[in-house]
């Protein structure tokens, strides 16, 4: 066992003692030590239960003959740190759950990990821990928050609030209906209830092999939820005897699964960026071009919150991620060759699933999708020369494709007061630059600026581009992850009011109509805006970040 260097031979009494003296028996300590990696806090309502889930799998661990040992993570709530100075902490805290959990793991010689996240960061983060370390692991995470009716009879979720902001701002919603969104959208634990980035990269974690089936869709108060984590400390232990490690399971073939489920599902922008950075500590190769391929070849299957009606609960009711990869894999769209956590392949779990007959408006039939494309595009041109990103799925048909005059802000905050100022118009192109990786530092999530252009209605007629990022339950023509950014000298730092923007996302296409001559001569006269002064993490961060097309990690 790993955890013999730390436990075995008289030489090792003193560690054995320090074991003791925390009551495990002499039978705990000779069975393999697992690493319960839990994220609870009282501060995000994603992970306010994973005490729960983490008792689940201990008890799972402990009924297939392991010695569970649990430890704990950082979680940043994005929702929470929306719209302040907090949310320049919530990228940046992915790449130190990856690297507590490598010191936590290195230093004390588990034999394997059951990881339990659930909220944005956290997942990947985990993810890229695994992939790291490649020590026996599973996947449980603690579920996603249901979403309940409101007054007028639509389904409710984060997002509800948010975009209700915006029509309060915009006079067309009362302080009371406001007050009663925020009441009735959040009703109890969960990752946020829309496929949103927690949900996005839960569902994906399933597809990649890194979790059992259910991982991303058994809503967080369903018993079901916690029959799962006993299951997963049971497999683990199994997972442990079969020395199946991560780097086994996520090959290339995974990756492009999950890009396949990704494009089928509509999930959130961020899952490329999160992809990429898993797909790096696992030494795959996968870029953009690769994305926009797979996306070609896979229909949009399901339209879920913000670009539909339904909610994650819906997606388990009809059958789950698994369902969804069942008709994939039908169509010949994914590799049912790929290994999982279960030691067998994803074919072979597939068949073993059996799904209940629904009527197909949650899960579209493959010959009947939303769309025929995948519900993410990467954009290529003059305004993005490395790569930028959109949820397609969530862009109203008459965005597709739009040109319009650019209007420049330095930061989100600066947006953010020229929309409740009425000051955007039908038609403009909003450019919000330096909120990248580096220039942000901490590459924002622009939900308060997009759900304002909602609350204002409009998100049919505005398109937001920025080399910042956006959360999972952004809608509308919202691009991101703009290559290279703006405090890099990518083109986006030297657009001007007035400039035109031409938007084509059926053909992958986002260039300024600005001639090369007209734009050398501006890189000449045009500084790049100075980072403010930073301390700390994020000035460590600011220094040794990548670029979003590269996952924006440390380098």
């Amino acid at each position: 066992m790993r955890s013999d260097v730390m436990k075995k031979g008289p030489e090792r009494a003193p560690q054995r003692s320090l074991l003791k003296a925390m009551g495990y028996t002499e039978g705990q300590i000779r069975k393999p030590i697992i690493g319960i990696v839990n994220s609870f806090n009282e501060i995000v309502p994603g992970h306010i239960h994973l005490n729960n889930i983490a008792r689940a799998v201990k008890d799972g661990v402990l009924a297939a003959g392991g010695t569970p040992a649990e430890f704990n993570v950082i979680g940043v709530c994005d929702g929470l740190a929306m719209g302040h100075v907090g949310m320049k902490y919530s990228l940046a805290s992915r790449e130190l759950i990856a690297d507590s959990i490598e010191c936590m793991a290195m230093a004390h010689c588990f034999d394997a990990l059951v990881f339990i996240p659930n909220c944005d960061k956290i997942v990947p983060g985990m993810l890229m821990a695994a992939a790291r370390l490649n020590i026996p692991s599973i996947f449980v995470s603690g579920g996603p928050m249901l979403s309940l009716e409101g007054k007028g009879g639509n389904a409710l979720d984060l997002n509800s609030a948010f975009e209700a902001v915006g029509a309060y701002m915009n006079n067309t919603a009362s302080e009371a209906e406001l007050f009663d969104i925020e009441e009735r959208c959040c009703p109890g634990c969960g990752s946020c209830s829309g496929m949103f980035t927690a949900n996005s990269m839960n569902c994906l974690t399933e597809a990649l092999g890194m979790a059992l089936p259910g991982n991303g869709t058994i809503p967080a108060v369903y018993a079901a939820r916690l029959r799962l984590a006993k299951a997963a400390g049971e497999q683990i232990m199994k997972t442990l005897e079969m020395g199946v490690r991560p780097r086994d399971i996520m090959t290339e073939d995974a990756f492009r699964n999950a890009l396949a489920v990704d494009m089928a599902l509509g999930c959130s922008t961020n899952s490329v960026l999160h992809l990429m950075a898993i797909a790096n500590e696992a030494k795959v190769s996968l870029d953009l071009a690769m994305i926009n391929k797979i996306s070609a070849n896979t229909p949009n299957l399901c339209k879920l919150a913000p670009a539909g009606p339904h909610h994650v609960q819906d997606l388990y009711n009809a059958g789950g991620v698994y369902r969804v990869m069942d008709i994939l894999n039908e169509a010949g769209r994914i590799n049912a060759d790929a290994l999982t956590v279960t030691g067998k392949t994803m074919g072979e779990n597939l068949a073993r699933e059996r799904f209940y007959i629904t009527d197909g408006s949650v899960i579209r039939p493959f010959d009947n999708p939303y769309s025929s494309t995948g519900g993410i595009a990467v954009l290529f041109g003059s305004l993005a020369p490395d790569g930028a990103v959109v949820k397609r799925s969530a862009v109203a048909e008459e965005m597709l494709k739009h040109r319009g005059p650019a209007r420049v802000f330095d930061s989100e905050e600066e947006a953010i007061s020229a929309i409740y100022q009425k000051r955007i118009k039908a038609g403009d192109v909003l450019i919000i630059r330096y909120e990248g990786p580096s220039g942000g530092p901490g590459m924002r999530e622009m939900l308060s600026p997009t759900s304002a252009i909602a609350g204002m209605g409009l998100d049919k007629s505005v398109a937001l581009i920025t080399d910042g990022r956006f959360s999972g339950a952004t809608r509308g023509a919202s691009i991101g992850h703009v290559s290279p950014e703006a405090a890099r000298g990518g083109n986006i730092a030297y657009v001007c009011d007035g400039d035109m923007i031409s938007i084509d996302i059926p053909n992958y296409t986002l260039n300024l109509e600005v001639s090369e001559e007209t734009l050398e001569e501006r890189k000449k006269q045009i500084n790049l805006k100075k980072k403010e002064d930073i301390t700390g993490y994020l000035s460590r961060y600011a220094r040794y970040v990548s670029s979003a097309d590269k996952g924006a990690v440390i380098e």
